[in-house]
């Protein structure tokens, strides 16, 4: 259970056909590209080790991109510790109007969250796929060091596609 959701008590909304989406409407009317926007990768000292953009979104300069990442460390650290639900990890789902962000933090505090449009759904599964390229090619790999910068030819090939997969198969 999530931080945010504890707090908001809300219902979880729906992508299922039919059903009503206003706020989905309201993104796609203001400009927001459907589907996966950007994946990111946090080291567990808050540092950015990886971004990269699948859509057509207004860009960041690189020192915003770490801003954020920091933000996101920091922000996701305090809900764990300000939560009423014990166990609590931090904030899983953040909605909004224009995007969602999904996060999951590893056993090692290493944090991978997607950013995509409201109700993108299959995100959990995507950060799975993440976690699991993320071990086979980039911590298999013997010039990686950690908490350093990833680039991996191989990781950037088998992500993009796996957004691809992703956005394609729901029709995004």
């Amino acid at each position: 259970v999530t931080a945010a959701r504890d707090v908001a008590r809300r219902p979880r909304r729906s992508a299922r056909p039919g059903e009503d989406m206003s706020a989905a409407a309201a993104a796609a009317a203001a400009g927001v590209p459907p589907g996966v926007h950007s994946v990111w990768v946090i080291n567990k000292s808050g540092g950015l080790v990886y971004q990269k953009n699948y859509a057509d979104v207004p860009g960041i300069d690189t020192n915003e991109t770490l801003r954020l990442a920091s933000i996101w460390h920091s922000l996701h650290a305090i809900s764990a510790q300000l939560s009423p639900v014990e166990g609590c990890t931090g904030i899983e789902l953040l909605e909004t109007e224009h995007f969602d962000l999904r996060c999951i933090q590893t056993a090692t505090g290493t944090k991978f969250f997607v950013t995509a449009s409201p109700r993108t759904i299959g995100l959990d599964q995507l950060l799975r796929t993440v976690y699991d390229l993320y071990g086979d090619y980039v911590m298999k790999n013997p010039f990686y060091e950690l908490e350093m910068p990833i680039r991996c030819e191989l990781f950037d090939q088998n992500l993009a596609y796996a957004v691809r997969a992703l956005n394609n198969a729901f029709g995004y």
